[in-house]
């Protein structure tokens, strides 16, 4: 399981405030044999009817020396699990 980020409970703090239950911390996915974890998973009910909405964090603080390495880590990630969380 990966290290949480600096800035991780910031963001779950700020999520709870904003009404959305922590579901998943961290969000567990498998795709092919790999296991994929997401730092958080969160869901709100919306409205009177109740549908609820889900999302999937994934928290990135961009502190390390090389920015575009970053960068193309974090890209590279939220490709991966957009692949997975739409099948």
């Amino acid at each position: 399981m990966p290290a949480k980020d600096v800035f991780h409970d910031a963001v779950k703090n700020a999520l709870i405030k904003e009404n959305w239950v922590i579901t998943d911390d961290p969000l567990y996915l498998e795709f092919g044999g790999v296991d994929l974890y997401v730092n958080l998973g969160a869901e709100r009910l919306v409205g009177a009817e109740k549908d609820g909405k889900k999302i999937a964090v994934e928290i990135k603080s961009f502190i390390r020396r090389s920015l575009i390495s970053e960068f193309h880590t974090a890209l590279g990630q939220f490709i991966n699990y957009r692949t997975v969380l739409s099948l």
